[in-house]
């Protein structure tokens, strides 16, 4: 009769099941995604982003809103668009408010009126072209709260140094899903056949 032997041990492995490689590529997948948004596509559209911290542009933009802005010539604006523009000329605070209605002022200079669309009423002083900022491309709601958290050279290295690690990790995820994959081959062919009955 055939000598039996003690079955072959195995170190554990640490198997990722499909529910957690699917989290993980979603996981990754939004914080690149939010990456992008805030800091990438931004830099390269020339565009620079905002925070919204008021309500009066409820419900198009609830504070916390991130606004990406990009430079345009205040000759191809036009009633509906939404605008930043510097409350004084030279100053940083900006406010971001839909256009109502456009004007000529008395030197012959083309003027905006702008509104907030929770406001009744549009804001006092028309908007001229030194104080534009541009228009609103796009918006992301929240995120603004973290662009004023993280800001400047900061936030653009942090995006940089979170995006390499995600992607990094991304790999990793895949190396580890093949290699369960050739671990569980390598089970199945070293599987012992069956004893013969004596």
């Amino acid at each position: 009769m055939a000598e039996r032997r003690p079955p072959a041990r195995h170190r554990g492995t640490r198997r990722h099941g499909p529910l957690a490689r699917v989290l993980g590529a979603v996981a990754l997948a939004a914080a690149v995604g939010l990456a992008l948004v805030g800091v990438v596509v931004p830099l390269v559209l020339g565009a620079t982003p905002y925070t919204v911290l008021t309500g009066s542009m409820r419900p198009t933009y609830a504070p916390g809103t991130m606004v990406v802005v990009r430079p345009v010539d205040a000759a191809r604006i036009s009633p509906g668009d939404v605008v930043t523009y510097q409350i004084a000329s030279g100053r940083p605070e900006v406010v971001t408010h839909r256009v109502v209605a456009v004007g000529v002022g008395a030197d012959g200079e083309r003027t905006l009126t702008t509104r907030g669309d929770a406001n009744s009423s549009p804001d006092p002083e028309p908007v001229r072209p030194v104080q534009l900022r541009g228009t609103v491309v796009y918006a992301v709601p929240v995120l603004g709260w973290v662009s004023t958290a993280v800001s400047g050279d900061t936030r653009r290295t942090v995006a940089v140094v979170a995006a390499a690690g995600l992607l990094g990790w991304g790999a990793w995820q895949v190396v580890a899903g093949v290699r369960e994959r050739a671990r569980s081959r390598g089970r199945t062919h070293a599987r012992p056949a069956p004893e013969p009955v004596p």
